[in-house]
């Protein structure tokens, strides 16, 4: 069949689609020829019987690479049209403009078959319904993707070879230039090299990188534009927390040239899109990197301090760096009941370790209560002030000694079977490779023996790394130093509480906090640095209600003598004794009556013959006290006040009988007495 017999006249009464694709925004640019052959491709479709009206271009994708079909949108158009039936035939240059991917460019095939679409391109016309067509274009496919293999082994191959030179350019961090010679050179603009150096001084003297963006504020930093008509030059700006930790982490300001610093893998989102994503690689899996390569604005140490102590700072991986604020135990204080760390919070000016956490993956216990910070940090501060003693450093020094010898014994047999198991698999490895690979009988038991081995070897060396990542003692020298100075430095008005956690976390490990949801004792379990954990006890505070309460004593007294003193004199009396009230001031006579309110402590009874108090009354007449008192605001009943502020109503046979008539003509009271009468029956 010739390739003008395959074109039918259902192919024509279809579209025919041009396929535009250009790699990159770089190719579109300067390799304009190319595209432009691909928009000629029209005419070529005219030219084979399609007319103007049914030829359709798709060129979105230019810019775009092959490799994948999620981020080309053109691509996915021409799948779509593909799908419904509307395309008789695509013309593409060749193959590979439709796809590098031959798992995509076989889906595409596979629709073609379906819908009966011809594959154009320079070399000739493919019929997906024929076996010959659809396996010439199968192998075209895979030679495609092989070929941007071989250009991307053989790219990156001379990129490395240039790498391990030192010779290959890469776009500069801000502060560096290249001189006209080629060379790597500190960049001579003043402004630049002084705002990059303050960097690293503000970060040396803070240690934090949200210190070095506050010491910044209101001050401009400079950044490289990459790309665009900025590409190169230097423009100014905030100086940004990311930018900081950028700076930080660039091994290039420390004289260093490194080359595979970060490796790119493509990774699968929920709903299908394929993205490209770049993770930095450990410091041992750099592939290149030659330090003393140009001048420097720190040292590699320098470097490397700034590494680490980023690593301390991120609290996202476990770290828990000293803060400011008053509370010492800021970020080492556990909770008994969860195990979780306790968070710091602030109430009334004072801070409190708390463990209510509002995640919804923490699962509460009994135990789990919020503790005032003063109250453990005194306990704490106390007990260590108590271990620095000088009759305690003896017995500190020899303990540091022995931990540190047997740690040491320990990580030297860890060294001794890693060798001994590194031996043994390589052994192995040896025996499985001297097989015959036929004798699968054979193959299979050294095989799994040596996959055995690895696990082993792999388990041995994690347990060496986690043994020598353990935080290091305290020195010698460190001890004794703390010995003599750490009272004075602890108490010095001059210490900030920051300094003090680092004076503190020196010794600590970690503090654990027990406490029972009904009692006021609590436990708290210090595990020091050496090893060694012990546990205090200390009462917890009473709340704020309960500490403002009247003493207890005062209460009884006021009870005791209330019905035959007055208010004053009872005052007088408390005072004489010396007890304070609950916010610890002297007793008045209206503090005195608040507490016989509070408390239902009697009154003086300063009654005269015949007088009676208001609520006596309102229990002779049955009414309320308040229509009494109501009456005695209006003047319309006499009293008499006595001396302790009490009501005497002088009860005559007269005032009764004026009240109880005064009752019967009340609607208010009768009506009010007819709800309370309906109510009881109710």
């Amino acid at each position: 069949m010739t390739t003008a017999s395959k074109i039918t006249a259902t192919h024509l009464e279809r579209l025919a689609v041009v396929y535009v694709r250009q790699s990159t925004i770089a190719q579109v640019r300067e390799h304009s020829e190319s595209t432009a052959r691909q928009y000629a491709l029209a005419q070529e479709a005219a030219r084979l019987g399609w007319s103007a009206a049914r030829i359709a271009v798709i060129d979105a994708d230019l810019g775009v690479s092959g490799r994948t079909a999620s981020a080309r949108s053109g691509f996915k158009e021409l799948v779509g049209r593909v799908c419904v039936g509307e395309v008789g035939a695509i013309l593409g240059l060749e193959v590979s403009r439709l796809a590098r991917s031959s798992a995509d460019l076989q889906r595409l095939l596979e629709l073609c078959a379906l819908t009966d679409t011809l594959i154009i391109d320079s070399d000739g016309i493919y019929d997906l319904g024929s076996f010959n067509d659809r396996l010439l274009l199968g192998l075209k496919g895979t030679m495609s993707e092989a070929e941007l293999h071989l250009l991307a082994g053989r790219l990156q191959g001379a990129k490395l070879a240039a790498a391990q030179r030192g010779e290959l350019r890469f776009p500069l961090p801000v502060g560096y230039i290249y001189d006209d010679e080629g060379h790597l050179v500190i960049d001579p603009d003043e402004e630049v090299r002084t705002a990059v150096a303050d960097v690293f001084a503000s970060f040396e003297a803070k240690g934090s990188a949200y210190a070095v963006v506050a010491a910044f504020a209101g001050r401009r930093f400079p950044t490289r534009a990459y790309g665009g008509v900025w590409a190169g030059d230097i423009r100014w700006g905030r100086l940004m927390y990311g930018r900081v930790l950028q700076l930080l982490a660039n091994p290039s300001y420390a004289g260093a040239y490194v080359f595979g610093r970060f490796r790119s893998r493509r990774t699968v989102d929920p709903d299908g899109t394929i993205r490209l994503k770049s993770t930095e690689l450990p410091r041992e899996q750099w592939q290149v990197l030659i330090r003393d390569h140009h001048p420097a604005y720190i040292t590699w140490e320098t470097f490397l301090a700034n590494t680490k102590q980023l690593a301390a700072n991120c609290t996202h991986q476990g770290a828990r760096p000293v803060r400011e604020g008053g509370a010492l135990l800021q970020g080492i204080v556990l909770c008994g009941g969860c195990g979780r760390a306790m968070s710091t919070t602030c109430s009334g000016g004072k801070p409190i370790y708390d463990c209510t956490h509002s995640r919804s993956d923490h699962v509460t216990t009994p135990q789990c209560r919020s503790v005032l910070a003063e109250t453990v940090d005194r306990m704490v501060g106390k007990r260590l002030l108590e271990v620095l003693a000088p009759q305690e450093i003896a017995l500190a020094l020899a303990a540091a000694d022995e931990v540190t010898a047997r740690k040491t014994n320990h990580n030297r047999a860890l060294e001794l079977r890693v060798e001994r198991t590194r031996y043994e698999a390589a052994r192995a490895e040896r025996a499985f490779h001297h097989c015959d690979p036929d004798n699968r009988l054979v193959a299979r038991s050294l095989e799994r023996r040596w996959e055995e081995k690895l696990r082993e070897l792999a388990e041995v060396e994690r347990e060496l790394a986690c043994q020598l990542n353990e935080p290091a003692l305290p020195s010698r020298d460190q001890l004794e130093s703390l010995a003599t100075d750490f009272p004075r430095l602890w108490a010095a008005p001059t210490t900030s509480d920051k300094e003090r956690k680092r004076l503190l976390r020196t010794l600590i490990g970690d503090v654990t906090l027990f406490s029972e949801p009904h009692s006021m004792e609590l436990r708290i379990g210090i595990r020091w640095r050496s090893g060694v954990c012990e546990e205090l006890m200390v009462r917890r505070p009473h709340s704020a209600p309960q500490a403002r309460r009247t003493p207890q004593a005062a209460v009884e007294l006021a009870r005791r003598l209330g019905a035959s003193r007055t208010n004053a004199e009872l005052a007088a009396e408390l005072n004489r004794i010396g007890l304070k009230s609950g916010t610890g001031k002297c007793f008045s006579a209206a503090l005195v009556q608040w507490i016989r309110y509070a408390y239902d402590i009697d009154q003086l009874q300063p009654l005269a013959p015949g007088e009676l108090s208001v609520k006596q009354v309102a229990a002779r007449l049955g009414i309320a006290p308040d229509a009494l008192y109501c009456w005695i605001s209006q003047g319309q009943i006499a009293v008499r006040r006595a001396t302790a502020g009490r009501l005497c109503v002088p009860f005559t046979p007269e005032v009764e009988q004026t009240l109880r008539r005064r009752i019967a003509n009340s609607n208010r009271i009768r009506l009010r007495n007819q709800k309370l009468t309906v109510g009881d029956a109710v």
